[in-house]
């Protein structure tokens, strides 16, 4: 069992917190955390699933059943299924008031942030749970991770074979299972050629309009095709950084698929040596590494990308508190050298400290206030 980093997060919100939740997507492993909380916390726990018929029959009468549980942790999975439970869990919350009283999970759902920041504002504290991070698996497990992706189920399996079945049933199963729970009516077989399409711009400039001439349908098709996949926490958004300046700036967003297991099956890699040989293994490793970052980016900190038609670039560009900007390069290389359009771009807004991350082992400076940093020490980076 993998502990994950969320775990202490969640424990210390639900002090602080009458109403806490777990998004993300599916598989990622959130009953199993809130399992694990639940065995350690010293009062009386109530279980519910909302995928089981028999728990559902529980809250028919739901205010009497959960007012009749006010002293007990109760912990309601799957909540999208029953929305009505939000603004019951508000009455109910003002009307005895105690930190630690519900923790809801959901699994991709649009619905749960809307319908909690309408009915529980200022009641609840929300914690995604990602797939497996490299500050959970360990630096030993950097290659496994990177080609398997970080679903627990894809990342345990006991072998390459077992890793990529899994991955391929998550995928039939997300398409023509889990959107339609959701209530989202988009054909599984037209869902999936987006997002391989995707798969096949990750890392890149979007443009909705190329996409949709190859797919045959509208940019306005589009976008809601890439909502889909970005409200259920599919693909990250990264969005180009603005400030003032006359300088033409990039205006699209670049988009990654989030797990790069998933990248890879969607892109046929099978094998390390098959992704050794493909030419996406550099915008793999930038997915990949960018996820690692945001995954213990601190709260206050926003990511974006910087690009100028003049050729000034960042991969990564991270903002925060006081105005503070670090610039992130990521190279696939042994002896990474950014071009001279990142230099430029970090003069031009005054980052603080840069940093070039690698596959390699040893850290060294480049310049006065960048250095070149390994993956697995990119906890330097917000230091």
């Amino acid at each position: 069992m993998i502990k994950r980093v969320l775990q202490d997060k969640i424990v210390g919100s639900l002090r602080n917190f009458p109403v806490v939740g777990i998004v993300g997507p599916r598989q990622t492993g959130k009953t199993t955390l809130a399992k694990q909380i639940a065995g350690s916390h010293s009062g009386k726990v109530v279980y519910l699933d909302l995928e089981l018929p028999s728990d559902m029959n529980r809250l028919t009468d739901a205010e009497l059943y959960l007012s009749s549980r006010q002293d007990c942790l109760v912990i309601v999975d799957e909540i999208q299924r029953m929305p009505e439970l939000f603004p019951l869990m508000r009455a109910l919350v003002d009307k005895k008031r105690r930190n630690g009283r519900f923790l809801i999970l959901g699994s991709a759902s649009p619905d749960v942030l809307k319908n909690a920041s309408e009915s529980l504002a200022g009641r609840v504290v929300y914690h995604e749970l990602t797939q497996f991070s490299l500050s959970e698996t360990g630096a030993d497990h950097l290659n496994r991770l990177w080609i398997r992706g970080g679903y627990p189920l894809s990342y345990l399996a006991k072998s390459d074979s077992l890793s990529l079945g899994w991955r391929e049933a998550f995928i039939k199963t997300y398409l023509e299972m889990d959107i339609p729970q959701l209530g989202i009516r988009v054909p599984a077989g037209q869902l999936r050629r987006f997002w391989m399409m995707v798969a096949h711009l990750h890392g890149q400039l979007w443009n909705a309009s190329s996409v949709g001439r190859g797919l045959g349908v509208s940019p306005v098709a589009v976008r809601h095709y890439l909502d889909i996949l970005d409200s259920t926490f599919i693909v990250r958004q990264l969005l180009p950084y603005f400030h003032n300046t006359r300088k033409r700036l990039v205006k699209a967003q670049k988009v990654y698929i989030r797990d790069t297991g998933l990248l890879h099956l969607l892109l046929n890699i099978k094998s390390d040596d098959e992704l050794h040989g493909h030419p996406a293994i550099g915008s793999s490793w930038e997915g990949f590494v960018v996820e690692q970052i945001l995954d213990l980016m601190p709260a206050g900190w926003q990511p974006f990308f910087y690009r100028t038609a003049a050729g000034a670039e960042i991969d990564l560009l991270l903002t925060g508190p006081g105005d503070r900007k670090i610039g992130v390069e990521i190279k696939y290389s042994l002896s990474p050298r950014p071009a001279k359009g990142f230099w430029t771009a970090m003069e031009e807004l005054g980052c603080s400290r840069g940093f070039v991350v690698y596959p390699g082992e040893e850290e060294f400076p480049l310049s006065g206030k960048t250095k070149v940093l390994p993956v697995t020490a990119i906890s330097d980076i917000f230091r």
